[in-house]
């Protein structure tokens, strides 16, 4: 017996052992656009592995070892060869074989022109999404804010806010041709989807009021009065740690390519900003709600990712349950004076537990005291609830987005990393106290679901809204102004901010006087026209009975004189998204 055991042990030692594969698995993207490449061709020199890039641009190939040398060929591009290193994970640009364009103008307007009419990336945007039947998604009902005699009632209370998805999903009806549902315009989330130049605060002060006054466009006895309120810049490096939960919806609703895969692909931008001293821990659901990834440093990256890129979808939606526990492991990770929040990405197509609107709110204002913040992300069509993730977001100190593509992720998780993520302002309220001397009648347009009413003002269920890391808020009234008004430099309001900090329970409030001094709307700032153009386009879709002479071809007309510096072409965007709808008929020429 003891003869055989050591023959057994020295055919073993005699034997090689099979060689052990090393998997490697990464993403190939254009080297100029960033868009993802599918089709690209990945094999290893000298051995018979071979895959090919899906389409969002991922692949997974196994080497013989961390010698091995990887080639990416795509026709359109030059081929390239990596070692595949120490490294389990790859992000590979491509350069294209075309000849690039010089002219960065021309360039810019490609790119405008490409994300309206397919998004930066054909293969995330919603123009393959089949069905065009929308009867199964939901909206809060809007009633458009009405004038407002200043001998009735001189003060007009809402809350700040920089949510933007209504801008981003009314894009999506554009590009798929589609009515607009009215209710789906929500105009503060048009005007804030764009960047302003107001300047920062002065140091030390959190937030900064600005104003501009002059002549409006669409009614020539009105006048327009802009109010924007900026955030402080913080820089990434002095940005607190973060300690975020990922809450991600993989129920049967989430297969579709425009909801989960464009979700992880969403994800995997924002976790390539995470800094060593963030964490993340990730819980899916379904059915029932599960832990995939307990709290981990933001420097591991390839285990975040992992366990991203692994999930699927599949079941029901347990909404409430999932929420919970999220808003559990977060508080168990809790990190005084640093950023913590829940990060949700869902159709909003809760049916396991309680499911409404209503308790939806109910649950999420028993967790707002807890110090932990809300990011809401929209994704899909058809059986998208936007009013319950804005239910959500709104009672949760939190913000909006709905991602259409790939490019509006990279403009969230990326471009507005922080002011996405790091809130320095919270519960913010303004109080426009007008001047009846000089202001007849005032209307806030849009805000309609953030108006406060006095009544309401003791309760602790209303709250004001948020300001991220050098954001700007805007808000627009449309002014009647009294006949034989005073002189330019009376005052035309005072507003009153109130916010806390964000990591301070202490309600803080700055004042401002709104100078009466009016401009001509043609001599008005670029920010000013601009936003007025939005303003209106807005209007017209919601068919506003305040719309006066406007029309289609004046906001055309209006954009295209206000684009100045236009950070990421989203201006531009804007006037192609205009010609779509002016082209499909859906807004009054």
């Amino acid at each position: 017996m003891q003869r055989l055991l050591m023959l057994l042990v020295s055919l073993i030692i005699l034997v090689p052992g099979r060689a052990q594969k090393i998997w490697i698995s990464g993403a190939v993207e254009d080297s100029i656009s960033h868009n993802p490449l599918p089709g690209v061709i990945v094999t290893v020199n000298h051995d018979t592995a071979k895959v090919i890039t899906n389409q969002y641009g991922l692949f997974r190939i196994a080497v013989p070892s961390q010698d091995a040398i990887l080639l990416f060929q795509h026709n359109g591009y030059f081929p390239k060869s990596l070692s595949a290193g120490a490294y389990s994970r790859m992000l590979v640009q491509l350069n294209s074989r075309e000849e690039i364009q010089e002219d960065v103008a021309k360039k810019a307007k490609a790119i405008a022109r490409e994300r309206s009419s397919n998004g930066s990336n054909p293969n995330y945007s919603n123009s393959g999404m089949g069905t065009r039947a929308f009867f199964d998604e939901t909206y809060g009902t809007l009633y458009e804010n009405k004038f407002v005699e200043t001998g009735i009632k001189n003060t007009s209370l809402f809350a700040i806010d920089v949510d933007r998805a209504a801008y981003s999903n009314i894009r999506r009806f554009v590009k798929l041709k589609e009515k607009i549902p009215v209710n789906a315009v929500r105009i503060e989330e048009m005007l804030n989807y764009f960047h302003y130049h107001y300047p920062l605060p002065p140091p030390g002060q959190t937030l900064a009021i600005y104003s501009k006054y002059a002549t409006c466009p669409w009614a020539d006895e009105h006048r327009l009065l802009q109010i924007a309120v900026r955030g402080k810049s913080v820089n990434v490096d002095s940005l607190p740690p973060s300690n975020l939960v990922f809450l991600i919806d993989v129920s049967g609703s989430m297969a579709t390519p425009n909801k989960l895969p464009l979700l992880q692909a969403a994800f995997r931008i924002l976790v390539n900003n995470l800094r060593s001293n963030d964490h993340v821990a990730i819980v899916a659901y379904a059915g029932a709600p599960g832990i995939i990834l307990p709290s981990t440093p933001g420097n591991e990256k390839v285990k975040i990712l992992n366990a991203i890129d692994y999930l699927s979808a599949g079941g029901a939606t347990a909404g409430e349950a999932a929420i919970k526990l999220a808003y559990q492991i977060a508080e168990e990770n809790f990190i005084k004076d640093g950023n913590n929040r829940v990060i949700m990405a869902t159709d909003g197509d809760f049916n396991v537990g309680q499911t409404s609107d209503h308790d939806m709110e109910q649950l999420i204002l028993g967790k707002k005291e807890t110090g932990v913040l809300l990011t809401c992300l929209g994704f899909g069509m058809k059986n998208y609830k936007d009013s319950k993730l804005e239910t959500l977001s709104s009672k949760g100190n939190g913000n909006f987005a709905y991602i259409d593509n790939l490019e509006e992720a990279n403009k969230i998780f990326a471009r507005e990393f922080g002011s996405t993520l790091f809130t320095v302002a919270k519960d913010i309220q303004a109080d426009v106290v007008f001047n009846p001397r000089t202001v007849k009648s005032y209307r806030l347009i849009g805000y309609e679901n953030k108006v406060i009413q006095e009544e309401d003002t003791a309760s602790d269920k209303i709250s004001g809204g948020i300001i991220g890391a050098g954001h700007c808020a805007v808000a627009m009234y449309e002014i009647v102004p009294q006949d034989g008004m005073a002189a330019a430099d009376s005052s035309l309001a005072t507003v009153n901010l109130s916010y806390r900090e964000a990591v301070d329970t202490t309600m803080k409030t700055i004042s401002y006087t709104v100078s009466g001094e009016l401009t001509l709307f043609k001599e008005a700032s670029n920010d000013f026209r601009f936003a007025s153009a939005v303003a209106l386009m807005g209007m017209l879709l919601r068919k506003s009975a305040y719309k006066g002479n406007g029309t289609c071809n004046m906001v055309m007309d209006i954009a295209k004189r206000s684009l100045g510096d236009d950070p990421g072409g989203y201006r531009k965007e804007f006037i192609v998204l205009l010609k779509g709808l002016k082209k499909s008929g859906k807004i009054e020429d």
